[in-house]
């Protein structure tokens, strides 16, 4: 601080020196109109073509009508009163409560402003107290101090909206039509975010759109690759278009932490969390549904955080996310919450509870949704020591009848996991022994497409064994388990149909000791990556179900995440910042050949564009399978001439190189004539460069490197 001190008197010194005033009045400084100094404003885009409501700075002031009117000496009770009901909702600021008095009668006028610390409180205040009935005569009319100035500017007379000529949309799905049949995928590193193809075939990345400070936090594709959402200190905002990258709509929530799609795309879930005024209180959520094509607020949900932490803690401030799960497909019918003792279940037509009420469910502690039909499975754990068991429900909405119900004994804990097509439901149950000192797992299979859903037990081969990881095969009938208490734990592989009974689960093998604890199967099915991520650094398995045999073995050091492409063709590992070297991706073939290998500093996400369901029905896909050598000729074809002109590439780049090698040694030897004369005279005056015409003489030079004398006495 002192070297500065003395930098800064250093300056004032040197311009008092030349007449230079430092005293300077920016707000005076004008810049021509446009003229931005080449620097770019963060907030350019916001501000463009909009006008924007700007905060008038009474967001925290809200207006209570209809209170009782009273004389001067009732005036003080009546405050009380108002403070009694409103101070329980959030901390009033010091003289923040005003009743207007009239100045001839000397009484109350009937309404009065509360300011209080923060906009959300005011917010909840409103909520909580609007239609408030103080009595018979008093219900209270709660209003933002905001919203009058709005409701003022609204015309006396209605006039009709202008209509504005027609305009035709991008075509947001025009990157599935890329000549090559590429995949995109969006990577962030340092500030800048990046969209590129995976042109796997030339063994390299090409970029579609780069963008610094494109986001604050994250970014998030929609389940079906439409969009892509950038999140925002005001709120979020969705990107796409036919070449490039236009943002399409914004979502105004300040300070949004988390979003999510529904799986049609059409509705986009914001969240964010805010601290109270008052530091014993919990914090204050609110959830925004948006319609993701018009911007429009669908239905809004605000409370405390306790009120959204039921069923477990994976968001923000222990709140659950996503809070609402979406149902039915990929139609957004529905979608539910968690709540004490009940499931609400809410319809996308008027956005409202269906029946108007909730699903009752005592204890009920986690549910899922079919990912294709609107059914709910649902866990209750054990009740009463044990005397009343554990279950697992299924129910159909909108209906709330139960299609299925399952008891479980001695359950510790549970958990569900559907398969794609929604076929088979897994529940793996965790049980207790006798002695309640230990715990073993089994799984329960529901086959939920057969009549009456029958369910079958599974046990491992020592059913002792700890699950690591499960996960099924997607639109398949087989899953994989990792299983095992050892540093190198065994893989078993199951299937839904046995050889002679399609409705028998059977095991197909298990792979000893291997270095994994997390599954990739591939979208199209058949193949699996064996992962040894965190402890395990890294290590790759690639592994063939269809005739259960490794195709590759491999390893990307500290790889932290592992992610297919949608069609199943490569295999993506990256190291993102939790560590701090080796960070980047490598790109793989679905049978472990390294294709490529790109290293980013400070490298923060890998996500895949994901890809819309096919439109070719599932005969058409069966008899493309079956003539795929027919099919396959053209993409043959092209293969071939790629490698011809990767291989013309190549030898254009070594005859470039050995044209480069030739101009060198071409250069060395002109300098190497032109020293011929001075080479001569250092060789006193013999021509030859050839060293076998000289004859070697040794000659013997003494010379003297020091001489001292030294007086030495002698004694007689």
């Amino acid at each position: 601080m002192a070297a500065e001190v003395m930098l800064m008197n250093e300056i004032e010194a040197t311009a008092a020196q030349m007449g230079i005033d430092l005293n300077i009045d920016f707000s005076s400084i004008q810049l021509p109109p446009g003229e931005n100094c080449g620097i770019i404003s963060d907030d350019e885009d916001v501000y463009h073509d909009d006008q924007l409501e700007l905060d008038s700075g009474f967001g925290n002031v809200i207006v209570v009508d209809n209170l009782p009117v009273v004389p001067r000496e009732k005036f003080e009770k009546l405050e009380g009163v108002i403070r009694k009901i409103y101070g329980q909702i959030g901390m009033i600021k010091e003289d923040g409560l005003w009743m207007p008095v009239d100045p001839e009668t000397k009484k109350t006028l009937g309404y009065c402003f509360i300011e209080y610390n923060t906009p959300q409180e005011a917010e909840l205040a409103k909520e909580k107290t609007h239609g408030y009935k103080l009595d018979r005569a008093h219900i209270f009319a709660v209003n933002m101090f905001d919203d009058f100035d709005k409701y003022m500017k609204v015309p006396d007379e209605w006039a009709p909206p202008e209509i504005k000529p027609y305009t035709p949309g991008e075509n947001l799905q025009k990157w599935l039509a890329d000549e090559k049949a590429r995949d995109q995928f969006v990577i962030r590193a340092g500030t800048d975010t990046e969209v590129l193809w995976n042109d796997a075939r030339q063994s390299k990345t090409e970029l579609v759109y780069k963008r610094a400070y494109w986001t604050e936090s994250f970014v998030q594709w929609s389940p079906m690759g439409t969009y892509l959402a950038t999140v925002h200190r005001q709120g979020a905002a969705v990107w796409g278009g036919a070449n490039t990258f236009n943002r399409l709509m914004r979502y105004a929530h300040p300070q949004v932490k988390l979003i999510d799609f529904s799986p049609g795309e059409k509705y986009l879930v914001t969240y964010s969390s805010h601290e109270p005024s008052n530091p014993r209180d919990a914090n204050r959520v609110v959830i925004n549904i948006f319609d993701v094509r018009t911007g429009k607020v669908m239905r809004d949900f605000k409370g405390s955080a306790d009120e959204f932490a039921i069923g477990g803690a994976g968001g923000v401030a222990g709140v659950s996310w996503p809070v609402f799960r979406w149902g039915g497909g990929k139609e957004d019918k529905y979608f539910a919450k968690l709540g004490k003792n009940m499931i609400s279940v809410y319809e996308t037509e008027t956005f409202s509870l269906i029946d108007k009420k909730s699903l009752k469910v005592e204890n009920v502690v986690d549910f899922s949704w079919s990912p294709t039909d609107p059914i709910i499975a649902l866990f209750v754990p054990e009740l009463g020591g044990g005397n009343q068991p554990a279950r697992v429900s299924l129910v159909q909405i909108p209906g709330k009848e139960e299609l299925r119900q399952k008891n479980l004994f001695s359950i510790s804990d549970c958990k569900m996991y559907w398969q794609s097509n929604g076929e088979y439901l897994a529940v793996k149950a965790d049980r207790y022994t006798k002695t309640k000192k230990s715990t073993y797992t089994g799984f329960e299979l529901f086959r939920i497409k057969e009549r009456d859903i029958p369910i079958e037990v599974l046990e491992l081969d020592n059913k002792n064994d700890k699950i690591i990881a499960f996960a099924w095969e997607p639109k398949g009938h087989r899953f994989a388990v990792i299983h095992g208490d050892n540093p190198r734990p065994d893989i078993s592989f199951y299937s839904m149909r046995s050889t002679h009974n399609l409705g028998r689960v059977s095991k197909l093998a298990t792979l000893k000791g291997k270095q994994a604890n997390a599954l990739f199967w591939s979208p199209g099915g058949r193949f699996i990556v064996l992962a040894g991520l965190k402890g395990f650094n890294g290590q790759l398995e690639f592994f063939n179900v269809d005739e259960l045999e490794t195709m590759a073995t491999a390893e990307h050091f500290m790889a932290t995440d592992v992610e297919w492409d949608p069609t199943g063709r490569y295999v993506a590992t990256s190291v993102t910042s939790v560590h701090e070297m080796e960070n980047g991706f490598n790109i793989w073939s679905f049978n472990g050949k390294l294709l490529y290998r790109i290293l980013k500093d400070h490298f923060f996400q890998f996500l895949w564009r994901p890809r819309p369901p096919s439109f070719l029905t599932p005969e058409k896909e069966e008899e493309i399978a079956k003539n795929l050598k027919k099919y396959s000729k053209k993409y043959e074809a092209e293969d071939q001439d790629v490698s011809m002109l990767l291989s013309e590439q190549d030898r254009e780049k070594r005859r470039m190189l050995k044209e480069e090698w030739e101009r060198w040694v071409g250069e060395w030897r002109r300098a190497h004539e032109e020293e011929q004369l001075e080479r001569q005279m250092l060789r006193d005056g013999e021509a030859s460069d050839e060293e076998e015409e000289y004859e070697a003489k040794e000659v013997e030079v003494e010379e003297v490197l020091d001489v001292s004398e030294e007086v030495i006495s002698f004694e007689e």
